[in-house]
């Protein structure tokens, strides 16, 4: 076979659009693979000028393009157009115009290629950070994308400003710049923070940022990682102003500070005094002192629970894994020591790992408490079972107490509402209800003649 048939053959096997264009801009040559592409056979082509198969709206672009490279032999450049298709549409190209400096072909040699999913995906990701920029720009929330790195920012919406206190600009020119806004006291926690996020861990994070307001802006950091191939290629996260919670929690602590010591100094003198007047007084001044006592004491420890339930709604714990087998051998070791009459059995495996927060053995001390007071002289009978299901851990407590109050109950499964007014021992089992609650956990109860079943579902760490 001829050097000049090998290349016949082979300009028309070739997958792209291979043609030759004149000077005059005319198809000279089209290769079969223009059929498979535009849907033109090549006689359909040869003759016709090229201009008048693109896009009016790329003309210019496309013109410009081939007139400079058809002044200078041995000259190429590339543009994207739309080409007519045979069906009525366009068919997205990326073209190759070059000026060969072989004396046998006269014109310009243009090779193209379909980029039409191409242009497609471009416009429909370019379409999507259209819509979150528009979204990003109407809440108050700073989101947020780096990538790997944390070398080049790749999105950051204009709440930025407002909240760091640093122009956007600024952290697009120096990824990094935000830690220049950052508290000092801070910035180690951040930098660790980072470090973790870049190896693929999900990072939640508080810190003080915004020099200009003397760094008494706080913000709640959130991100995750997205990994392609097994590598973080991006970091996106949102960072929220919780200035406002956070002065609502300083403001707060005060005040339970406060009231737990003005509390425990008074009801010391009174049960002081009680104490005196039931060693020193005759009936029935002696019994009423004593109900003096007894109420004064459940008083302070009605503030413990307080003081606990303050802590773990102002602390942000999170959900840790937590083998759920030695808290409740724990709690049950607990609670034995304070009613050596109560018998508790227990039914465990040898570990059943879950998510929660780590008061999880304050609650179940809280509802074996509950059941053993519960019960009418202390000799309660309670059965402890911890059993593992596919997406989650149980705690399953039965007793042989009478129905429990409906006002208690309702407070372990949430139904009560928090500004409902009732008299209950329920400030421990509200402290159930939020452990369980913070926990991405649910709480059943089930009431009979012959005793009360709770059932704690915690998901199961995965």
């Amino acid at each position: 076979m001829e050097m000049s048939d090998l290349s016949s053959v082979l300009l028309e096997h070739a997958r792209e659009k291979l043609v030759v264009v004149d000077a005059a801009g005319t198809y000279v040559y089209v290769n079969e693979a223009s059929t498979e592409i535009v849907g033109y056979e090549p006689s359909q082509l040869v003759g016709d000028r090229a201009i008048e198969y693109v896009h009016p709206d790329d003309r210019t672009a496309v013109l410009e393009q081939f007139e400079a490279v058809i002044e200078a032999t041995g000259s190429s450049a590339t543009v994207r157009y739309r080409h007519a298709a045979a069906d009525g549409g366009w068919v997205w190209l990326e073209s190759r115009f070059t000026n060969p400096p072989d004396q046998g072909i006269e014109g310009c040699v243009v090779s193209s290629r379909d980029i039409s999913e191409q242009v497609a995906a471009e416009q429909e990701r370019r379409d999507a950070e259209s819509r979150l920029r528009t979204i990003a720009g109407t809440v108050g929330d700073v989101l947020w994308m780096f990538d790997g790195d944390w070398e080049e920012v790749l999105f950051v919406n204009p709440a930025y400003e407002a909240v760091f206190g640093q122009p956007v600009s600024t952290l697009e020119a120096d990824p990094q710049a935000f830690l220049d806004v950052v508290h000092p006291d801070d910035t180690p926690c951040v930098r660790e923070a980072m470090k973790r996020a870049a190896s693929g861990e999900s990072v939640d994070i508080e810190y003080r940022v915004n020099p200009a307001a003397d760094y008494g802006r706080w913000v709640w950091v959130r991100s995750e990682p997205i990994l392609e191939d097994g590598d973080v290629e991006r970091i996106v996260g949102f960072s929220r102003d919780i200035t406002d919670r956070r002065r609502r929690e300083r403001q707060l602590a005060v005040m339970d500070n406060l009231l737990r010591h003005n509390l425990r100094n008074d009801m010391s003198v009174i049960l002081g005094n009680a104490e005196c007047i039931a060693s020193e007084a005759s009936e029935p001044s002696r019994g009423r002192a004593e109900i003096i006592r007894t109420q004064g004491q459940e008083l302070l420890e009605s503030a413990d629970k307080q003081r606990e339930i303050i802590e773990l709604l102002t602390e942000r714990s999170v959900p840790e894994p937590i083998d759920l087998v030695p808290v409740v051998t724990d709690a049950v070791d607990r609670i034995h020591d304070s009613y050596p009459d109560a018998t508790i059995e227990t039914n465990l495996p040898d570990a059943a790992t879950a998510r929660a927060l780590h008061e999880v053995e304050l609650a179940v001390m809280e509802l074996l408490e509950n059941a053993v007071r519960h019960g009418s002289d202390g000799t309660t009978e309670l059965s402890v079972t911890v059993r593992t299901r596919s997406d989650g851990v149980d705690i399953v407590i039965r007793d042989d107490c009478p129905p429990i109050p409906e006002v208690e109950f309702r407070v372990l499964t949430g139904d009560w509402k928090m500004d409902d007014v009732y008299h209950t021992s329920g400030l421990g089992l509200w402290l159930v209800h939020w452990v369980v609650d913070l926990s991405d956990g649910h709480i059943a109860f089930e009431r009979a003649e012959g005793g009360n079943t709770v059932t704690v579902s915690l998901p199961r760490d995965s």
